[in-house]
């Protein structure tokens, strides 16, 4: 009976608070790009955990809401932030005084290859007659954005660091209104992820003059890098939005490994890892301090491009 009981309190204390629901909050709205990573994820995890794992969609103000939320919840590890990459620059950008140095990384899934999009019928051959025309005219070039800190507004600051272009920025509410812009000639370009941008760009609908990184991809081969145009972009790269779950600094050491047992298993299944396929979202699978080291290099170089120290 003593024997028992022991296996029983070192499983419950492996655990963690094993009776309670998970919550994971989801920065972004439903069907978008960390949506659709993160649920089947959390339903994959939950099987090796052993509990439920219910996923929640928080948007609004750049992922703030969402990061504000996780932060104010107990640290028990019941409540996780299911994020992308925003946090890690919040503070530079005068957004919110949490980053992901608040919390701790569970598991970083991976990264996304971004490029530079405009409609399939637009005047520009390639991305060096885009930024000819932008200098020409300066501010007429239509930008669709979206807040401060997301991606087509951060990508944009790598253009005007080494191009010294400018575009007239035109916000929009997320990645997917302002490629639908673009495409309806509201705005001349924006900045697309390959998960939402390269099916309407085998469809004819649309082109990428450039992707942001200093060798082809795979999945559009004969789209040039960016470090064709000029090499000096090099310096960013690699750079892309990245995925994870984080869980508020201080929640206990064994329950974080817990978690990140569980959700490592989940990301290594073979039909998880097709998921990342299907969305052309590239594998890390980092946790602990490897997780941190990948986030402040990313947002070294997001700052260098803002020129913030």
């Amino acid at each position: 009976m003593k024997r028992l009981l022991a296996v029983f309190l070192a499983a419950m204390l492996l655990l963690g608070c094993t009776a309670s629901q998970i919550n994971g909050i989801i920065q972004w709205g439903e069907g978008g790009g960390t949506d659709m990573l993160m649920r089947p994820l959390c339903t994959l995890a939950e099987k090796k955990l052993g509990r439920t794992v219910l996923p929640r969609n928080m948007s609004g103000g750049t992922g703030t809401l969402a990061t504000q939320y996780v932060y104010d919840k107990p640290a028990d590890g019941t409540t996780l932030l299911l994020g992308a990459e925003n946090p890690a620059m919040y503070d530079a950008l005068g957004l919110s005084d949490l980053t992901y140095r608040d919390f701790d990384c569970v598991l970083l899934v991976g990264y996304e290859t971004v490029g530079v999009t405009v409609a399939a019928n637009a005047p520009y051959a390639d991305f060096a007659s885009l930024i000819d025309a932008a200098k020409a005219n300066p501010g007429t070039i239509r930008l669709a954005t979206t807040s401060k800190g997301g991606l087509p507004w951060t990508v944009a600051r790598f253009i005007y660091a080494v191009t010294g272009a400018t575009f007239a920025e035109i916000p929009y509410d997320s990645d997917a209104t302002a490629r639908t812009a673009v495409l309806n000639g509201e705005c001349d370009v924006t900045v697309s992820k390959l998960q939402s941008g390269v099916e309407a760009c085998r469809e004819g609908k649309m082109r990428y003059l450039c992707m942001l990184t200093d060798a082809p991809v795979d999945a559009l081969p004969d789209v040039p890098p960016i470090t064709e145009y000029d090499p000096a972009f090099s310096e960013y790269l690699p750079w892309g939005p990245f995925y994870g779950v984080f869980v508020k600094k201080g929640t206990d050491k064994s329950t974080i490994d817990t978690l990140s047992t569980a959700f490592g298993e989940a990301y290594t299944d073979a039909s998880y890892q097709k998921v990342l396929t299907n969305l052309y979202v590239e594998p890390l699978g980092l946790c602990g301090q490897e997780a941190n080291e990948y986030i402040e290099a990313w947002r070294a170089a997001s700052l260098k491009a803002l020129n913030i120290e």
